[in-house]
């Protein structure tokens, strides 16, 4: 709008204005939050990442105990 414009505009219809943008912002802003937080909490399910990928965590889990009990026992044993 011009200035001319908004110098005949009583101040209340401004401010209406004003209110409703804001609270469009507000709005906004809120749906923006909610949306990311369900994004967010989707990508760090930790229980259906396991659930999806079991057998390779398990093969891992598997890998790791075998290395590591190799290791223990041939920290003890004598050669």
């Amino acid at each position: 709008m011009s200035s001319a414009v908004v110098n005949h505009l009583p101040t209340e219809l401004l401010e209406q204005r004003a209110a409703e943008q804001r609270e469009r912002i507000h709005n906004s802003v809120d749906e923006l939050k909610s949306s990311l937080r369900e994004t967010v909490r989707e990508h760090l399910d930790v229980r259906k990442y396991a659930r999806e990928h079991i057998w390779g965590l398990l093969a891992v889990g598997t890998l790791v105990a075998m290395v590591s009990g190799y290791g223990l026992a041939g920290m003890f044993s004598r050669r």
